[in-house]
């Protein structure tokens, strides 16, 4: 991968990593309050999607805003706006986006499954994902035919491991890490981000019902 895919990349996981908002605030604030958090952030997300996907109606409010915005800023506006372009994947352009699965998954995990499963289902599916992504493109040799890379997967297992093992202790860390291990893998649907937390919780709490 080139140099300059390899910082693209790195600049999108270092967005989709303020996704550890989420188990900062459990811990901080407690289950409540991250919920109405996370709930405020999906319904922002919700409303903005279409001004991100539908390139006429962005348009459309720019020639407006141009009128009362001052000039700096507007340019400022379109800066961000062509450095969110830089990061977000082809096929998400006309797509709901990652961080709207992202929302959804982390509210459902807060609200139906315990603490420490949580917070180490968001935490694995936040750095997890950007390790596998990060070394993956750019360390990886071993690949197979769907672009993945053995040592994205590994880097993604050791990581999502070393994270659950003090939350949940060494049987769930080991189930949970290989689960999002293989979800991330084979990116199952609808969406890696959703797909990838919900799966390492139950996972986890079924061995714990079942221990």
């Amino acid at each position: 991968m080139s140099t300059k895919g390899i910082r693209s990349e790195i600049k999108r996981k270092s967005l989709h990593l303020t996704g550890l908002v989420v188990p900062v605030l459990y811990y901080l604030f407690g289950r409540e309050m991250t919920l109405t958090f996370i709930a405020l952030a999906f319904f922002i997300f919700v409303i903005l999607e279409p001004f991100r996907i539908i390139e006429e109606l962005r348009d459309r409010i720019k020639r407006r805003l141009r009128i009362y915005v001052d000039e700096e800023v507007f340019e400022r506006m379109e800066d961000l706006e062509r450095r969110i372009d830089e990061i977000t994947r082809e096929h998400e352009r006309y797509r709901v986006a990652a961080h709207i699965y992202f929302a959804a998954a982390s509210f459902t995990v807060v609200y139906f499954f315990p603490r420490e499963i949580a917070v180490g289902a968001i935490s694995v599916a936040t750095v997890g994902d950007a390790l596998a992504a990060i070394v993956g493109k750019s360390l990886g040799r071993q690949r197979f035919s769907n672009g993945k890379s053995l040592e994205g997967s590994l880097a993604f297992f050791i990581s999502g491991f070393a994270i659950l093992w003090p939350l949940v202790g060494f049987p769930l860390a080991a189930v949970g890490a290989l689960t999002g291990t293989l979800v991330e893998f084979y990116n199952l649907p609808p969406d890696d981000n959703f797909s990838n937390q919900i799966s390492m919780a139950l996972a986890m709490y079924l061995i714990k019902i079942l221990l």
